[in-house]
């Protein structure tokens, strides 16, 4: 596919912390209102979603104690995966993060086509939290209709992020706040029944594992269907990313935030689930409806079912926080780079996308009034639609890194600050594991529905972006010969993509 001019400044890029001329925002017209700490809770909560507290129940119920070590590989995935973006967000940090980089080392159909299925993703996500938020303020305050409070919720969070990134940041930082203290309070209380101190009565030991059919109680096949239930809880690790662009220094927030994925998997996932599965059976029916509030509820914590609550409202609003900010960020990305409506590139006074955020939340809105009139057919479409799309990020992210890496270390070495590990062969074995576990959707019948519609509205995506990018090539061939023929773009710009990307 052909070029066209990069985004990227390339002062910014290396990190330098004024941001370019006004000293507050970044070369593409963003604000850069998020404060380090604000990029520290968004690296931490982008991994905790309401899915781990609600959500995880199904898959304890499928792979017993086993879903530990679904848990541990699918983490294992995301480290990787995260390593390699975190390779190349630190050397061209972009509110477009992959899309913009897929864009670069793939061509203008894999940019186009991943950053609008990205979109589609969170904005459908906007409709899924906006519901479970109002199903749980409707048990809260029944007189109000629980479309109000959908609609309540919505409307507030879309003013956080029209007024300034910052305010964005703001709420973030004390909802991802909520639930790290949530968990760690969890873990704690844990691991000190699991020892037989208070709150427990007894120490109960390795028990639970290994009793009830043992660790792996429906067998190694179990592994895989526990992967499938727990892979789509990791997605949202990769917003840092794409937030890092609006801080004062991106390079150094990506830097963070990467290195520190290993232990926020360990800690919130892997180290909760094992509190749950070592306190209780793993086919305790109370696992089913939410496993933190069983357990707390076993260990008699007094209102434990209203603190769960608090926590998952959190958790939930959280998510629709930042899903309204994700998908504005990629169409104001898309809309940069011609791939959308030229007014999603706009910013108002702010520093904020308007005309992004208006247009996310308003596909978020329609689906929620589906989830409300055709559940089971719209609405279900939707979301199984866009259920895969987690696991196309990620191969995408994979294959972009494969070309990036080596035009980085040619053009640009001193922009390497992150390296992916074993290099190439371990980007190989990461995509062979995506691509086993996409076969394995295929093959197993709880997923194959998604994975099939997933696929199809990816191919619709990608025949769009074939059909746009093919006319505007025809007609604007001559200048865009001129400009790939070139210095690579108008004077001023320059970023990782170079003209010898596409010949690499």
């Amino acid at each position: 596919m052909g070029a066209h001019p990069p985004t990227m400044n390339a002062g910014r890029a290396t990190g330098d912390p004024g941001g370019g001329p006004g000293g507050d925002r970044s070369p593409d017209g963003l604000k850069a209102g998020l404060k380090n700490r604000h990029l520290s809770m968004i690296a931490i909560g982008g991994v905790i979603g309401a899915g781990l507290f609600v959500g995880s129940g199904a898959g304890i119920a499928a792979a017993g104690p086993g879903i530990l070590i679904s848990y541990a590989l699918t983490g294992l995935l995301v480290v990787l995966v995260m390593r390699m973006l975190g390779e190349m967000a630190a050397a061209s940090p972009t509110s477009g993060s992959f899309s913009a980089y897929a864009d670069r080392a793939l061509g203008r159909w894999a940019g186009f086509t991943i950053g609008w299925l990205y979109w589609f993703f969170w904005s459908v996500v906007l409709a899924v939290e906006a519901t479970a938020a109002a199903s749980i303020l409707t048990g809260w305050v029944p007189a109000v209709p629980q479309w109000a409070w959908a609609l309540l919720v919505m409307i507030v969070l879309t003013g956080t992020n029209l007024i300034s990134v910052g305010s964005f940041g703001e709420f973030e930082f004390w909802f991802a706040g909520i639930k790290v203290v949530a968990i760690v309070v969890f873990i704690v209380i844990g691991a000190l029944a699991i020892f037989g101190l208070p709150p427990g009565d007894h120490a109960v030991g390795m028990a639970n594992l290994t009793g009830h059919g043992g660790f792996l109680p429906n067998g190694p096949g179990a592994i895989l269907s526990g992967m499938l239930l727990v892979v789509f809880s990791f997605m949202g690790s990769e917003i840092v990313t794409l937030a890092a662009s609006e801080s004062p220094n991106p390079v150094q927030a990506v830097r963070k935030a990467v290195n520190s994925v290993i232990w926020r998997i360990a800690l919130f996932y892997i180290g909760s689930i094992t509190v749950i599965v070592t306190l209780l059976p793993w086919d305790d029916p109370a696992l089913d409806k939410s496993p933190y509030v069983a357990v707390l509820k076993s260990l008699d914590i007094p209102a434990a079912g209203t603190v769960m609550d608090v926590v998952v409202l959190t958790a939930v609003l959280s998510c629709l926080n930042s899903g309204l900010y994700t998908a504005s960020r990629m169409a104001f990305s898309l809309g940069e780079r011609g791939d959308a409506p030229k007014s999603f590139a706009r910013v108002n006074k702010g520093g904020v996308p308007a005309t992004a955020i208006w247009a996310s939340v308003a596909f978020g809105f329609v689906a929620t009034i589906f989830s409300y009139t055709s559940k089971d057919t719209v609405f279900e479409f939707l979301l199984n639609s866009s259920g895969a799309v987690a696991l196309f990020v990620w191969l995408v992210i994979c294959f972009s890194q494969l070309r990036m890496r080596k035009v980085i270390e040619r053009d640009m070495p001193e922009r390497l600050t992150v390296r992916m590990w074993l290099y190439p062969y371990l980007t190989y074995a990461t995509i062979a594991l995506i691509l086993f576990v996409v076969g394995y959707m295929f093959y197993n019948p709880d997923g194959r529905k998604q994975m099939v519609l997933s696929v199809v509205a990816a191919v619709v995506v990608l025949a769009v972006g074939l059909v746009l990018d093919r006319r505007r090539r025809a007609a604007g061939g001559a200048a865009q010969a001129a400009a790939d023929g070139g210095d690579g773009g108008p004077a001023g710009h320059g970023d990782v993509r170079k003209d010898s990307l596409t010949r690499s």
